[in-house]
């Protein structure tokens, strides 16, 4: 009997060219594979040599990983691909916009939990907040789940962002 090995969740920084197009080769490599992304955040980073940084969060066995991470340093004009969780410590966070609408008591229950979570209102009418937080996805899944019996409406995510710690960059 064979034993699978267990799926496990990598976050990869990748350097490209920003250029059209590119966005759209690195996700047809993951869909083209059967490989799923969990998370995706693209951003230009330097704008004197045109590069953007694309984080990347995935899952899978460490064969398939390593599959990732090599067809990703093929592709044209990948620079530079880091596996963050592989390569040792990083810091990942994410921002959510929460839309809580509710009148009394729920009202005020919504910015207590806010506060223990040190989400802040951004928006405010007499019917509902807008909350902005950041933080661990664990940490705004757990702010969500508790803001749904208060009258939770609606969920924007930007996605995982992450950066090595220490000294050394990209």
């Amino acid at each position: 009997m064979q034993q699978t090995q267990p799926l496990k969740r990598h976050t990869f920084a990748i350097l490209v060219d920003n250029e059209p197009g590119i966005l759209a080769r690195v996700v047809g490599l993951f869909s083209g594979r059967g490989y799923n992304i969990e998370s995706l955040t693209v951003a230009e980073v330097d704008t004197s040599g045109h590069r953007s940084r694309i984080t990347v969060v995935t899952s899978g066995t460490e064969q398939i990983i390593e599959q990732i991470k090599a067809q990703l340093g093929r592709l044209i004009p990948v620079h530079k691909v880091h596996d963050l969780t592989s390569d040792g410590a990083h810091v990942e966070r994410e921002l959510a916009l929460v839309k809580v609408a509710g009148l009394g008591e729920k009202r005020v229950e919504s910015l207590r939990i806010a506060d223990i979570f040190r989400a802040r209102a951004v928006d405010s009418t007499t019917e509902s907040f807008v909350f902005e937080i950041t933080g661990s996805s664990e940490k705004i899944n757990a702010f969500v789940e508790l803001m749904a019996p208060l009258g939770l409406v609606e969920v924007s995510r930007t996605g995982i962002v992450a950066i090595s710690r220490g000294a050394g960059g990209f």
